[in-house]
């Protein structure tokens, strides 16, 4: 697989098992295959989270950004594998740390979901991950993951 990779939605779904309203990936970017990888959510009005998260203030919840970085991750490492259609390959979240919000995320916020791979050992992964709306970090987090399949 060639660097600068874009995968559109109808391949992520191919990849993730997820589906609406938690598939939270609508585009990704492999900048490095395997490695470093850019997701993207746009985030809509129509979120069924913003129904109550918070009535007159929608705000994307926190832990949902962090799910994104985390399907940006498990999409990367399975594309990673190559011929991921034939596959029954999956990717479990294990752990997060340092976590950190800086910003609210807001109907109309083109969410950008920056991962990188910091480690692997067998089929267990490391990342770092940093979501930005405009160039602004707005989450971070590290957090681990398993491969299974």
């Amino acid at each position: 697989m060639s660097e600068n990779k874009i995968y559109q939605i109808e391949e992520i779904m191919k990849m993730l098992p997820h589906r609406y309203p938690f598939l939270l990936v609508d585009r990704l970017e492999i900048e490095v295959p395997g490695e470093k990888s850019i997701g993207t959510k746009n985030v809509t009005m129509n979120e069924e989270f913003f129904q109550g998260h918070f009535p007159g203030n929608p705000i994307m919840p926190g832990v949902l950004q962090i799910e994104a970085m985390a399907q940006t991750a498990g999409a990367m490492v399975i594309a990673g594998q190559g011929d991921y259609e034939d596959k029954n390959v999956g990717v479990f979240f294990m752990s997060i740390d340092k976590v950190k919000f800086r910003k609210p995320v807001k109907p109309g916020d083109v969410l950008k979901m920056h991962v990188e791979r910091t480690s692997v050992r067998r089929n267990i992964y490391t990342f770092k991950g940093v979501t930005k709306v405009d160039g602004t970090a707005v989450s971070e987090a590290e957090f681990m993951a398993m491969l299974v399949g």
